[in-house]
């Protein structure tokens, strides 16, 4: 065994070191901005934090956000930051006044550690605090001091303002996509109805809460108008949708806990006993969750999450004497959803009339998945469909955010993946040929078909999309008409089925470059026609040029160079008003005279590929 252990191995971090070399104990993961989960988002998110607890706190309507390229600025009209504690907020770990619960109840920054993050994974972070008509200004580089100006005069209202910009050296090519932020800050807003915000000059506000929620992510209306319950700390709207599956939105304090915990784990429990006493029936738990669509937020007095990125809300009691939260929102929903369907017969007939068809489309498919399943255990053990990787999304690995499952078609575009793949947290499904068109079809087909019923074994989403198995699912076909179709197969497959994944943004495309250009002292990779013109230019006379026609025609060391660090995704967003249904419906149903007619009347012809780019 070789290397050394001695006093001189001991060494003490600075706490923008640690943050620097240990990010994913703080923000979750780097990432480049395709992902929702990205850092970029989290170094908002924290600061959006503080801002939405000053207005919690009674301090201050309105938010003003920010985001000009990388740039991101945040001012909030609150308390603003007693003036001589501004350089230890946010330069000293541990250091908050979130500690005080007289100062802040029930808010989502917690440990004194958010806004350092910040600091120390940007290039440039500049506070500042303004307090009785008085400025204090503080400039930071990778969390370094470079500027400290003493207090000046200020006739700006009350607040703080955080302007900051991404380190990339820690991101790389980074980029912010507006929808996520509009996202981000729209959940804000349900959750603190009358709070304003201006993002980027557009206003931001909503009167009713989750209703507002509810109503903004669903294409269309439920089967029954919304169900909204509201006491004391717990917020809940619910309807039934028409989607397969189960759709959750909770919040803690706030905080979107994309990854749900006790709270939600609560409500799923609550709303099956509820109903079941109600009708007196023992339906079963996934006839009567089956396409629900709800949001579920609740206030809790120092909450336990699981992580600091707060993703996911572990055990916690109400109070020293109060009840636990399981038990809280069982009861809040046991008494106040029997209330409301004794008092609303016409919804009450609607929602058994659901359950009982879910009952018999769930016993339609009974007898073929365990078929179906037996067949997905036996294929998994003898063929080589699926080259699993060893850190999944439903663990608790710190790498869990990185967990990738490449959908490629071939044999040799998949070994090319398989070859040049991180077997820690990147695996690959293989298809064979060109899926199965599953528009219009009914859940059976997911059972009935080997591919669909391979790919959602692969994903572990047949009980639950919770359950996934990949942080990141990435279908990976060529750029030509059949990789196209493809693509667009897959993606019918998951709206169809399993919408979730799509809507939570774990569904990407993987850009691969079109071309090779080379001299004998440096390769370029592009992506783009505009690309290759400027590599020709810069590397100068006569170089190589090739035009890659698939995947499986890219060596794996190649290969390599495009699912690392610097891979391209393109994420597949479903934007709120995306009436995914109808585009379903012309492109993938049975109107073909109208596709016809679309193709005719938008029928271009492109310039020909030039002999020496086709390599």
């Amino acid at each position: 065994m070789s290397g050394t252990y001695s006093e001189e191995n001991i060494r003490t971090l600075e706490w923008k070191e640690h943050i620097r070399l240990r990010p994913g104990m703080y923000i979750g993961k780097l990432g480049d901005g395709s992902s929702l989960d990205d850092g970029i988002y989290v170094l908002l998110k924290e600061v959006m934090d503080n801002a939405v607890d000053e207005y919690m706190m009674g301090y201050g309507r309105k938010i003003d956000v920010s985001i000009n390229g990388r740039e991101v600025r945040v001012r909030d009209f609150g308390r603003g930051i007693p003036l001589g504690k501004v350089l230890d907020a946010t330069s000293k770990m541990n250091t908050g006044a979130k500690y005080d619960s007289k100062a802040f109840k029930k808010s989502v920054g917690l440990n004194g550690v958010g806004i350092k993050a910040v600091n120390a994974l940007s290039s440039s972070f500049i506070l500042k605090s303004f307090r009785e008509g008085q400025v204090k200004e503080i400039e930071f580089h990778a969390g370094e001091v470079v500027r400290d100006e003493p207090l000046k005069g200020a006739k700006e209202d009350n607040g703080t303002e955080v302007t900051f910009i991404p380190d990339e050296t820690m991101f790389g090519n980074y980029h912010y996509i507006s929808e996520y932020v509009e996202s981000m800050l729209k959940n804000y807003s349900y959750l603190n109805a009358g709070m304003v915000i201006n993002f980027n000059g557009n206003r931001i506000i909503s009167k009713n809460g989750l209703v507002d929620l509810l109503n903004d992510n669903m294409n269309r209306e439920g089967l029954y108008p919304i169900i909204h319950l509201k006491g004391e700390d717990i917020e809940i709207a619910v309807t039934h949708g028409f989607q397969y599956g189960e759709d959750y939105y909770s919040f803690v304090n706030g905080q979107h806990t994309s990854q749900g915990g006790t709270h939600l784990t609560a409500f799923r429990e609550a709303i099956v006993k509820t109903i079941r006493e109600f009708y007196k029936k023992d339906f079963d738990p996934s006839d009567i969750r089956s396409s629900v669509i709800a949001a579920v937020s609740v206030k809790i007095e120092e909450p336990i999450f699981e992580s600091q990125t707060k993703t996911k809300l572990g055990s916690k009691d109400m109070g020293p004497e109060g009840p636990s939260v399981r038990n809280f929102i069982v009861e809040f929903v046991r008494k106040n959803l029997d209330d409301f369907l004794h008092k609303n017969g016409e919804t009450a007939r609607i929602l058994l009339k659901k359950i009982q068809e879910s009952e018999k489309e769930r016993k339609a498919i009974s007898s073929i998945q365990k078929l179906a399943r037996d067949r997905a255990k036996k294929v998994s053990l003898h063929n080589r469909k699926l080259r699993d990787c060893r850190i999944h999304y439903n663990s608790n690995d710190e790498r869990r955010l990185e967990s990738t499952i490449f959908i490629t078609e071939g044999d040799s575009a998949s070994g090319s993946i398989t070859k040049s793949r991180d077997v820690e947290t990147q695996a690959v499904f293989s298809l064979r040929g060109k899926p199965l068109n599953s528009y219009g079809l009914t859940k059976k087909i997911v059972y009935e078909n080997e591919e669909f019923n391979l790919l959602q074994a692969a994903l572990n989403i047949e009980e639950s999309v919770e359950d996934l198995r990949y942080n990141n699912v990435v279908v990976a076909t060529d750029a030509d008409v059949d990789g196209m179709h493809i693509r667009l197969l897959l993606l019918t497959f998951f709206l169809q089925f399993f919408p979730d994944l799509v809507r939570k943004g774990h569904v990407y495309i993987l850009q691969t470059p079109l071309f090779r250009v080379r001299n004998k002292k440096e390769t370029r990779y592009c992506y783009s026609d505009e690309e290759r013109q400027k590599a020709i230019r810069d590397l100068g006379p006569d170089p190589e040029i090739t035009r890659f026609k698939g995947l499986g025609e890219i060596s794996p060391d190649e290969f390599g160079h495009f699912i690392g660090r610097d891979m391209r995704l393109e994420p597949v967003i479903m934007r709120r008003a995306d009436p995914y249904t109808q585009f379903l419906e012309f492109f993938m149903g049975k109107n073909t005279p109208e596709r016809q007619d679309f193709i005719i009347d938008n029928l271009r012809v492109e310039e020909e590929i030039p002999e020496a780019v086709r390599g």
